[in-house]
């Protein structure tokens, strides 16, 4: 199981994902699932993705070997002219990959699914967000919905809608995303740490705070703790059931 949130503030796209993989509870691995394409100053593609392990990797080595084959005449991410046309060739990569791994009749919601969050800002455009499903179709965020989430989405949801503003700092976006990751991970054993946390701010063109969230991390234990405390004494605060 995965989780992974992109979200879309003011100050530009925040990105957030686990990196716990499991075929079975004795088979338990740790993989990168957010990608970063990077030309400083002319644009930055963040990818992150969810469902089958060996078709999300096949769709990221894919896009990444395009982008450094210069005789291969495919369009590449380090080349599409906008945001639009870079989730055009991701999601067609998506497809492409599905059907050429699936069995005859075998469907794209089947056991080759995967789904992906793509983010990012090129020069001349605004800093876009979409989410793009396992057919190789895809939507992007707006005003009414601006974050995505892909893998375990319902524990951490209800925690982003009920504090997300699209005015808040940097920091404030961390912590809500943090306390929706602690969340998950305290609910389903099958998303975990490290978190993989990268700030894009907008019109930058560069990759701004990029880290790695461990078990170790001092920031992370203090919001997770402090969670939990605030929901005992939001509890003992509430009246008693009148019976």
């Amino acid at each position: 199981m995965t989780y992974c949130v992109g979200l879309k503030i003011d100050h530009g796209l925040v990105f957030m994902s686990d990196t716990r993989t499991n075929a079975g509870m004795d088979s338990i691995s740790t993989f990168r699932k957010m990608h970063v394409w990077e030309q400083p100053g002319e644009r930055v593609i963040v990818l992150m993705s969810a469902g089958n392990l060996a078709t999300t990797q096949a769709v990221v080595s894919l896009l990444d070997e395009r982008t450094k084959a210069i005789a291969d005449r495919h369009a590449t991410l380090l080349e599409t002219p906008s945001m639009y046309q870079t989730v055009r060739l991701v999601g067609d990569t998506v497809k492409e990959v599905i059907a050429s791994s699936s069995p005859a009749g075998e469907k794209a919601d089947s056991y080759f699914n995967a789904s992906f969050i793509l983010g990012g800002q090129i020069k001349g455009s605004e800093p876009r967000l979409f989410m793009i499903y396992p057919e190789g179709n895809f939507i992007e965020s707006t005003d009414d919905t601006p974050f995505f989430q892909i893998g375990e989405t319902k524990y951490g949801k209800p925690i982003i809608i009920r504090a997300y503003e699209r005015t808040m700092s940097l920091a404030e976006t961390v912590k809500l995303l943090l306390v929706s990751f602690d969340s998950t991970l305290k609910s389903n054993l099958s998303v975990g740490l490290p978190l993989d946390l990268l700030f894009l701010e907008k019109d930058s063109f560069k990759v701004g705070l990029k880290k790695r969230i461990g078990q170790d991390d001092q920031y992370y234990r203090t919001i997770s703790d402090g969670w939990s405390n605030a929901l005992k004494t939001a509890f003992a605060s509430l009246p008693d059931f009148p019976g």
